[in-house]
C-alpha cells in the first residue's frame, strides 16, 4: 500500500516551491503529483505555474520519489507535443514519471484557447482518440496516424521513454467508456469519488459510490479481457464528504476503509493556507510518516 501527495504549482520555485518537493521526498511519500491546468477554480487569480516545467525542476532536485500529473487532459494538450515533453521528462527524472490523464471538464482550461467548451460526448470521443495516439507515440519510434480530432505525420520519438515500453498511464474515469479506456491503456485507474456527493452527501454514501465504481472497473476489465488485479487503483482524496486530514485518527479510519475496497494508493494534498486544501501541517506530516504503519503496513511509503 502506498501514500502519495499532490503539490499544487502555486509557489515561485525559489520562494518555497522547491522546498515543497524536497519535503515530500523527505517525508517518504511514494509519489508527488501536480495538477496540469492553466488555472484552477479558486486559485485562478493567484500564482499558478506550468506542470511539465515544474515536474522537470522537481526531478532535478529529488532522487527517489515518483513524480507525475494528476491529471493531464486534452483541454489544451495535443498528443504529439505532449509525448515529446513526457519522453524528455521521463529521461530527466531517470524513469520516475507517471502520467495521470483524464478527459477534462468545463473549467477555465476548456475555453482558454478560444474554443467553445466540448460536450460530454465530444470530450469522451477526444479522450479515447487522445489516449490511444499518445500510447503509440510513447511506445513506437515513428508514428503516423490520422483520426477525427488528432493527427501525427511521421512523428519521431527517439529514443523513447526510459520506462519500457513507455511510462505508466493512470487513467481517471468513472463512466463506462472511460473505464474501458483505462482497462485497455492504463497501468492504474484514478478516481476522486462521486462529485455529486461532495457537498451534500455523507461519507457512507461516498464509500458506497466508490465501491460501485470499483465494481464497474472490474466489469470493464472483464469486458476487455483484462485481469482487474493487474491494474493499480488510486484514490485522489479531497473531493468526498470525508475529511481525512482533519486528524491523524480520521485519516487512519478513512484509509483503512478505502484500502479494503482494493485501492493500492491514496493521494493527499499538501496543505495550502486559506484554501479548500487548508490543513494542519503537523497532522499532514504525521500521516506521511506514521499513517501506513498505523494501518499495519511496515516500511516507508515509497
Amino acid at each position: 500500500m502506498r501514500l502519495s501527495t499532490v503539490i499544487l504549482p502555486t509557489r515561485r520555485w525559489h520562494e518555497g516551491g522547491r522546498d515543497q518537493w524536497l519535503r515530500a521526498e523527505q517525508l517518504g511519500f511514494h509519489a508527488a503529483y501536480t495538477y496540469d491546468h492553466l488555472s484552477w477554480r479558486t486559485f485562478r487569480d493567484g500564482p499558478w505555474f506550468g506542470a511539465v516545467p515544474t515536474l522537470t525542476a522537481a526531478a532535478g532536485v529529488t532522487d527517489r520519489i515518483r513524480l507525475g500529473t494528476m491529471v493531464t487532459s486534452p483541454n489544451f494538450r495535443h498528443p504529439v507535443t505532449l509525448a515529446k515533453e513526457l519522453i524528455t521528462l521521463d529521461d530527466v527524472s531517470g524513469g520516475r514519471i507517471t502520467l495521470g490523464i483524464g478527459a477534462g471538464g468545463v473549467g477555465f482550461d476548456a475555453t482558454a484557447l478560444g474554443q467553445v467548451p466540448w460536450s460530454p460526448r465530444e470530450r469522451a470521443d477526444r479522450f479515447a482518440e487522445f489516449v490511444a495516439l499518445l500510447d503509440r507515440l510513447l511506445s513506437e519510434d515513428v508514428v503516423s496516424d490520422r483520426g477525427e480530432f488528432y493527427a501525427a505525420d511521421e512523428v519521431r520519438n527517439i529514443p523513447g521513454c526510459v520506462q519500457r515500453p513507455r511510462l505508466p498511464f493512470a487513467v481517471a474515469a468513472t463512466g463506462p467508456r472511460g473505464l474501458r479506456l483505462a482497462a485497455r491503456h492504463g497501468q492504474a485507474w484514478v478516481t476522486t469519488g462521486d462529485p455529486k456527493l461532495y457537498e451534500e452527501g455523507t461519507p457512507e454514501q461516498s464509500y458506497e459510490a466508490i465501491r460501485g465504481q470499483v465494481a464497474k472497473l472490474g466489469a470493464a476489465c472483464a469486458e476487455t479481457g483484462r485481469d482487474v488485479t493487474t491494474m493499480e487503483k488510486i484514490l485522489l482524496t479531497g473531493f468526498t464528504p470525508d475529511r481525512p486530514l482533519e486528524s491523524f485518527d480520521a485519516f487512519v479510519d478513512f484509509a483503512g476503509r478505502h484500502f479494503e475496497l482494493g485501492f493500492d494508493e491514496l493521494v493527499i494534498h499538501m496543505p495550502i493556507a486559506d484554501s479548500v486544501f487548508e490543513a494542519d501541517e503537523s497532522v499532514y506530516e504525521k500521516i506521511a510518516t506514521e499513517g501506513l504503519a498505523q494501518l499495519g503496513f511496515s516500511g516507508p511509503a515509497n
